[in-house]
C-alpha cells in the first residue's frame, strides 16, 4: 500500500497522530501539497493543537489559494480563539479569490456579526440572497442582524422568510421577539405559542408568554405560563414564584382556572 493511501486510512480511522506521521513522511520525499497540509491541519485540530493546525492551513492556502475548505477550516480556529480580525481578513481574501462561493461569504458575514460589524454583515448577506433567494440560513442571520440594529420590521420580514422554508421552535421564538420589539404583541404571543407547539419544554417561550400576558393584564394566563415555567428547573424560579404570588394577591385568585378545574376533577374522583 502506498504511503499516502496508508495516511488516508489512518485519517479515516481517526488515528490522527499516525496519519500526521505518514503525511509528514510523504511531504519529506515528495512535492509540497496543499491537500496534504490541509489534512494535516485537520489532524492537528482534532488533537487540539491549534497552533500546528493553523500553520498547516496557512501553508495549504499559500500553495493553493482557491480551496474553499482551507479557509473554512482556518476560520474555525480563529472563531474558537475569538480572533475575529484574523478571521475577517482571511475570509475577505477567500471571497476575493472565489467571489461566487456563497459559503465563504456567509462565514464572513457571521464573523462580522460576531465582531458587531452589523452593516458589513448585512451587505454580505444581501449579496448571498441576490443569487440564492431561497437561502433560509441567510434570511435567518439577516433577521438576527436587523434585530441587533433595531430594525424590527426588517427582522420580522426576514424571519417570516425563514418560516417559508423551515420552521422550528427557535425560529418562532426569534420571530416572536421581533414582533414583541415591534409592538405587535398578539403576533408575538402567537409565535411563542407556536414555539411551544414544536417543543413543549422550550423554557424561554413560557417566560415570554407570562410576561406578555401580565403586560396585557391577562393575569390568569400570565400565572398559568409562569407556573409552567417554574416547573422546568429554571434558575430564576424563586423570583418568578414571588411575582406569581404578588399577582395572585393583587387579583384575589389563589388558583388559576386550570388549577381549579384540576382540583375539582381530583375531588370528584
Amino acid at each position: 500500500m502506498k504511503r499516502i493511501e496508508k495516511a488516508f486510512e489512518y485519517y479515516k480511522q481517526g488515528n490522527w497522530q499516525k496519519a500526521i506521521d505518514v503525511f509528514s513522511s510523504v511531504l519529506e520525499t515528495g512535492p509540497d501539497s496543499a491537500e496534504i497540509h490541509n489534512n494535516m491541519g485537520i489532524c492537528y485540530r482534532q488533537l487540539g493543537d491549534l497552533e500546528q493546525a493553523e500553520k498547516h492551513y496557512l501553508r495549504a492556502r499559500e500553495l493553493d489559494p482557491k480551496i474553499p475548505q482551507v479557509y473554512i477550516n482556518l476560520a474555525d480556529i480563529y472563531y474558537v480563539i475569538k480572533d475575529f480580525d484574523s478571521g475577517i481578513q482571511l475570509l475577505s481574501q477567500g471571497v476575493y479569490e472565489m467571489p461566487e462561493n456563497p459559503v465563504l461569504r456567509h462565514y464572513l458575514a457571521r464573523f462580522y456579526m460576531e465582531d458587531a460589524k452589523f452593516d458589513l454583515a448585512v451587505d454580505e448577506l444581501e449579496k448571498i440572497l441576490e443569487n440564492q433567494p431561497e437561502n433560509y440560513d441567510a434570511y435567518y442571520d439577516l433577521g438576527r442582524v436587523h434585530f441587533e440594529l433595531g430594525n424590527y420590521h426588517l427582522a420580522v420580514e426576514n424571519f417570516e422568510n425563514v418560516i417559508e422554508y423551515k420552521a422550528n421552535e427557535y425560529i418562532h421564538y426569534f420571530l416572536g421577539q421581533a414582533y414583541e420589539a415591534n409592538n405587535e404583541t398578539d403576533k408575538a404571543i402567537s409565535n411563542y405559542l407556536k414555539a411551544i407547539a414544536f417543543d413543549n419544554g422550550f423554557k424561554p417561550a413560557y417566560k415570554k408568554l407570562g410576561i406578555l400576558f401580565l403586560a396585557r393584564e391577562d393575569y390568569e394566563d400570565a400565572v398559568e405560563y409562569f407556573e409552567d415555567y417554574m416547573k422546568m428547573d429554571v434558575p430564576d424560579a424563586d423570583k418568578i414564584k414571588e411575582l406569581v404570588e404578588r399577582i395572585k394577591m393583587k387579583t384575589g385568585n389563589t388558583l388559576s382556572l386550570r388549577e381549579r378545574v384540576r382540583t375539582l376533577g381530583e375531588t370528584a374522583s
